[in-house]
C-alpha cells in the first residue's frame, strides 16, 4: 500500500510520531513537506518556521526508525499546495490528524473529479501532553511543553494566562 502524509513538522513531536507510526504500519510512505512558501500559510499563528531543507533533514532522521521497524520505504517531497501530493493516482491511503481530516475529504473530492479512487483516510488521534492539552509545535515553540508533552520547568506551577 502507498500512503501519503503531509505537514510542516517544525518541530517534530510525539503527535507527529504517532502519525508516522500509523503510516508505516499501513505501507510505504511519501511525506509531503510544506515548502517555505506554503508553510506560513498553513499556520493560524504567526511564528518563525525553519527553512525547508532543515525541516527535511530532521524529518528524514525521524522517519528512518519507523521505516526500518516496519520494513518500509519512504520519500519526502515538497508540498506546494494544501491538497498536494495526495491527489496523485498512486496513493491508496492518507494519514491525517483530527484537524486535517476535512482536508482529507477535500482531497477525495478532487480525486473523484479526476476519476480516481478515493483514499482510505486514517485519522490518528492527538497525543496529549502532561497538562491535558494536545501536543503541538506551536506549544513547543512557545516553551510550554517539550516534544514529548512534558511541561517545561519554567511553566510548571504557573497559572494559565487569564483572558482580559
Amino acid at each position: 500500500m502507498k500512503v501519503a502524509l503531509g505537514g510542516t513538522f517544525d518541530p517534530v513531536h510525539d503527535g507527529h510520531r504517532a502519525l508516522f507510526e500509523r503510516a508505516f504500519e499501513l505501507g510505504d510512505v511519501t511525506v509531503g513537506l510544506t515548502t517555505d512558501d506554503l508553510a506560513p500559510k498553513t499556520r493560524t499563528e504567526n511564528r518563525y518556521i525553519r527553512p525547508y531543507e532543515q525541516r527535511k533533514r530532521d524529518l528524514a532522521a525521524e522517519l528512518e526508525g519507523p521505516a526500518e521497524r516496519h520494513g518500509r520505504e519512504f520519500e519526502i517531497r515538497p508540498l506546494a499546495e494544501p491538497t498536494g501530493i495526495a491527489t496523485e493516482p498512486q496513493f491508496d491511503a492518507l494519514v491525517v490528524s483530527p484537524e486535517t481530516e476535512t482536508g482529507g475529504r477535500r482531497i477525495n473530492e478532487i480525486r473523484r473529479e479526476r476519476g480516481l479512487e478515493p483514499l482510505d483516510i486514517e485519522v490518528v488521534d492527538h497525543v496529549i501532553a502532561d497538562d491535558g492539552e494536545i501536543i503541538s509545535s506551536t506549544r513547543i515553540v512557545r516553551g510550554e511543553i517539550d516534544e514529548h508533552g512534558n511541561v517545561t520547568p519554567e511553566r510548571e506551577g504557573r497559572q494559565p494566562d487569564s483572558i482580559s
